[in-house]
């Protein structure tokens, strides 16, 4: 790109070939391809959504409508869909659930945008009302929200339900919400008095075999090793645990050494030592009490030979993130080396057992007193159908995890989002000048996720949402979309047992207002060139650098 001085000499800006859009053509594209994501997975929304085939550039292939996996998996290009990729990744991250809605609200609020700016509104107006909207939608959402005790199982469960009801393996919801309300309370502790459960302790392993109702929860941690000895027993019952950041062999130096041995006896007292020092390793272990050993490191074979002989379990090359749910676990210290090992450093599990799960040997750590780390073994069928399964466990544990912290539900099916919207232009009403469109047209865009789901069950979209309108101005709080239902459309949310945490609602609305703001005030896009290689017409200078920039 270049311009024209004074004297009429052209000063290049950018690289010969940059592309650059300005003013509405930039806004109308951006506003494009954001709404074109929000197309793209609209249709995976909610339990009557269609689900995606993603086939990758090896051929592997996903089946899903967890929308943050088919975002993931897409290969987006254009610089304003990247950013609704990145709404959808830091909803999953926050709050694990509610991407979807997140992605398809965000194209609904620049849709609607697009529409004000055709309008004449400024975009830096409509964003500005925007920001109004979202902090009265927050208001509203806190306002209406229902508190939900710790001790409230089959409220836990019901949100769990909620949050799989729409995937692959929604045969067996209730199966698997149980499983992760036990794992998450097993793991919530008091931190200042507020409750505070870190999921990272829900460890999750998968395995293909079997069916989806065979998955079960270890009051302890699994380990995907087997022992080190064939001699050692393969189960332990009352085991006493250490666990070990230490490698079980003869310590290397740290500078490069040489020994000369000139007598052969002295080679035979050199190994001997050796032997010794593992032997003593080993002496150390039995007489802390440890009738199990779990190693980071590696453990020699000489090493592995005595503790067999003293019947001994060890594992070695356990991974780090693994010692430190094993500690949580079972109540061990870890050991940084063997001089610090104690007998009140070791952890209590009622049993270890390798057992082989499939084609692959697996070790169970079970029965751990008041575990602060839990392991959730997964099982299906096929490979598709356990990886489906995992990615709904995950989001289920961490709807429970948001209702415990928070404190706070409330039901779905669209409810509170048509609640906000009629709240909403009232509070529209109250404003002054072009700020009161925004709002207006926020409000509009929140009905997208109630239009949405009863679009995806095959419903007559206006039909539903004029009575939706109608029961909610007439009081009906908790009136939703019934995607489930066959002759009453529309019923009370609370009263079918579909609930969610706030937590999901407030982070949902918080991404795609800043996501859906951040692309409206963008009026200028400028593309760098492709360089041609070095040497070649435009390529880069040797020493200058290159690269390729779209």
């Amino acid at each position: 790109m270049s311009t024209q001085a004074g004297q009429g000499t052209p000063v290049l800006i950018l690289r010969e070939g940059s592309n650059r859009s300005t003013g509405r053509d930039a806004q109308r594209a951006n506003i494009m391809a954001a709404r074109v994501i929000g197309e793209t997975i609209k249709s995976s929304l909610g339990p009557k959504g269609m689900d995606k085939m993603l086939v990758d550039t090896m051929g592997d292939v996903t089946v899903t409508n967890d929308g943050a996996t088919i975002l993931k998996e897409m290969d987006v290009q254009h610089p304003a869909a990247k950013m609704m990729v990145q709404v959808a990744k830091s909803v999953d991250n926050e709050v694990g659930d509610g991407t979807t809605s997140a992605v398809v609200l965000s194209a609904a609020l620049l849709k609607e945008a697009e529409e004000l700016i055709n309008m004449g509104l400024h975009p830096t107006v409509v964003v500005d009302g925007y920001r109004k909207g979202l902090e009265k939608s927050l208001e509203i959402l806190d306002e209406i929200s229902m508190p939900i005790e710790f001790d409230d199982d089959e409220g836990l469960k019901k949100i769990a339900i909620t949050s799989m009801r729409s995937k692959l393996v929604a045969g067996s919801a209730a199966f698997l919400a149980d499983l992760a309300v036990k794992a998450v309370k097993q793991i919530t502790e008091e931190v200042d008095g507020t409750r505070k459960a870190d999921i990272s302790y829900v460890k999750v392993d998968k395995k293909q075999g079997g069916a989806t109702g065979d998955t079960h929860l270890v009051n302890g941690i699994i380990l995907d090793k087997e022992v080190v000895h064939p001699g050692m027993p393969k189960l332990v019952k009352d085991a006493k645990i250490a666990l070990l950041s230490c490698p079980l062999e003869v310590e290397k130096t740290e500078v490069t050494a040489k020994i000369n041995i000139t007598d052969p006896t002295k080679m035979r007292s050199f190994l001997d030592e050796e032997t010794n020092i593992l032997k003593g390793m080993v002496d150390k272990i039995k007489e802390v009490g440890a009738n199990v050993v779990l190693c980071q490191k590696g453990i020699d074979d000489v090493a592995q030979h005595f503790l067999a002989k003293e019947g001994i379990v060890a594992i070695r090359r356990i991974k780090e993130s693994d010692i430190e749910k094993l500690a949580k676990a079972t109540g061990a210290k870890t050991a940084n080396t063997m001089d610090d090992l104690t007998s009140e450093d070791l952890g209590y599990a009622e049993s270890v057992e390798e057992r082989k799960i499939g084609d692959d040997k697996m070790t169970f750590i079970e029965g751990c007193k008041s575990p602060k780390a839990v392991n959730v073994l997964i099982r299906g069928g096929t490979e598709r159908i356990v990886a489906e399964a995992e990615r709904a466990f995950h989001d289920a544990v961490c709807v429970v995890r948001n209702a415990i912290e928070d404190g706070k539900m409330v039901p779905g099916g669209g409810a509170p989002e048509l609640e906000v919207s009629r709240k909403l232009r009232e509070y529209a009403d109250t404003l002054e000048g072009r700020e009161q469109l925004a709002v207006k047209s926020f409000a509009n865009a929140t009905e997208i996720i109630p239009k949405t789901l009863a679009e995806n069950a095959g419903f007559d979209v206006l039909e539903v949402m004029g009575e939706l309108r109608k029961r909610h101005t007439e009081g009906e709080l908790w009136a939703g979309v019934n995607v489930l239902g066959d002759q009453d459309k529309i019923a009370d949310m609370k009263e079918l047992n579909v609930l969610e945490p706030l937590r999901v609602k407030v982070q949902s609305v918080k991404s795609a207002t800043e996501a859906a703001e951040m692309i409206l005030r963008i009026d200028d896009v400028i593309a760098s060139g492709k360089t041609k290689g070095p040497g070649g017409p435009g390529g880069p200078k040797p020493g200058a650098g290159g690269g390729e920039e779209d």
